[in-house]
């Protein structure tokens, strides 16, 4: 039986490289997309200006009895900076890199919440998350050279906030 889950946080090359280092080997399957916009089909040139709304996002689907969709949670939030609004990093700034997640069940809801207030309490004291916790609407693929690009590409360009912070 697999899961799904999909989030947002910043460019999503960086995205999917992080999570598939870390958890490929307990069976994940990514692809990187755009999600929680207000055009349907929307193309790379487009959601990259900000004017569709989308996030550039990764949909995981998961094996729950390998990996809990609470560890993905936790690790989105150690992965990335979720305090800063629209943004991650020097260069990645607009919507469509915001901190998300997008919830596919009241129980994934219930659990991003939970998860959320506990990396605020043990690692975020006096700065805000700014994580949009929503319902997950149509997620989009991304182009296929969007696809494992930093596999294909070792030397293109990774958001420099893509790092574990604990």
């Amino acid at each position: 039986m697999s899961d799904k889950a999909i989030f947002a946080a910043g460019c999503f090359w960086g995205v999917e490289h992080i999570y598939n280092k870390h958890f490929k080997h307990l069976g994940i399957k990514t692809r990187v997309g755009y999600t929680g916009g207000q055009v349907e089909n929307p193309e790379y040139q487009e959601v990259k200006k900000g004017s569709t709304h989308h996030a550039e996002a990764i949909e995981i689907v998961f094996d729950p009895e390998q990996v809990s969709y609470e560890t993905l949670v936790e690790f989105f939030y150690k992965m990335h900076d979720p305090t800063t609004l629209n943004a991650q990093g020097p260069e990645d700034i607009g919507t469509q890199y915001r901190s998300a997640i997008f919830y596919l069940s009241e129980e994934q809801k219930q659990i991003a919440e939970k998860v959320t207030q506990q990396v605020q309490e043990a690692h975020y004291k006096g700065t805000p998350i700014v994580t949009e916790i929503t319902p997950a609407s149509e997620f989009y693929d991304a182009e296929e050279y969007h696809q494992f690009y930093l596999e294909k590409n070792p030397e293109g360009y990774a958001c420099p906030t893509h790092y574990l912070r604990w």
